[in-house]
């Protein structure tokens, strides 16, 4: 795997280069410490994986992670916490905190491996929503978000709500894996969110509260969907 460093202290490059050398499939082709001369290079080398500081003068991370080929995996390093909710608008494979310890670092390789790995997953076209005496043949892009009201769950689609006698762990279910539970009382098709924050989403008109106990999986899935 090809890995690129972009960081502007010289002594964090240093330390994130002997960290990959304990891994025999990665290759360090390439180290900056300006975005600018990072983004050159990017533009006629690709690379598997990239460990990219945010803050660094002339392009910070998340100008220059927003510019480079979508392929490429990012590891965000930082020493402010404060950019973690601002990183999320990029698909990152992970946020290190510096100082970065060989256990930390070693996680984020497993998880890029994993995502690397994981074959691609096809969504399922069509659900059976039993509402009343009727069952409704619905395409799954077509359902924005879930709402649990009572003992029912409402699916709303583009143009109408379907009110079925099911709880929401029944709907989760039978859905395809884009998407997920973000609170007790919704779910979300992921390619529906246009836009979210630490505690909130947006599906079209709707903000959604993302709820405590599944924050960290909904950002997880937010930051990492491709």
């Amino acid at each position: 795997m090809k890995v690129v460093i972009v960081d502007d202290e010289p002594k964090a490059i240093e330390l994130l280069k002997s960290y990959l050398e304990h891994f025999n499939d990665f290759e360090t082709i390439g180290t900056f410490r300006n975005g600018l001369k990072a983004f050159e290079f990017l533009h006629e080398n690709p690379v598997d994986l990239i460990f990219l500081d945010i803050n660094m003068p002339h392009i910070d991370g998340l100008s220059l992670a927003k510019l480079i080929d979508a392929k490429t995996k990012i590891v965000f390093t930082t020493a402010y916490s404060e950019f973690a909710v601002e990183s999320y608008e990029v698909k990152a494979t992970d946020y290190l905190l510096k100082p970065i310890s060989l256990d930390r670092f070693t996680q984020s390789i497993s998880k890029f491996i994993e995502q690397k790995n994981q074959p691609t997953q096809q969504h399922q076209a069509m659900v059976l929503v039993k509402s009343g005496a009727t069952t409704h043949r619905i395409n799954t892009d077509h359902i924005h978000f879930i709402k649990k009201d009572g003992n029912y769950a409402l699916y709303h689609l583009p143009d109408k709500t379907i009110m079925a006698r099911e709880s929401v762990a029944e709907a989760l279910a039978k859905l395809p894996t884009n998407f997920i539970q973000v609170h007790r009382s919704y779910l979300v098709n992921l390619d529906q969110v246009t836009c979210f924050e630490i505690d909130t989403l947006r599906v079209l008109d709707e903000e959604i509260t993302i709820g405590e106990t599944y924050r960290k999986q909904t950002m997880d899935k937010l930051l990492h969907q491709t």
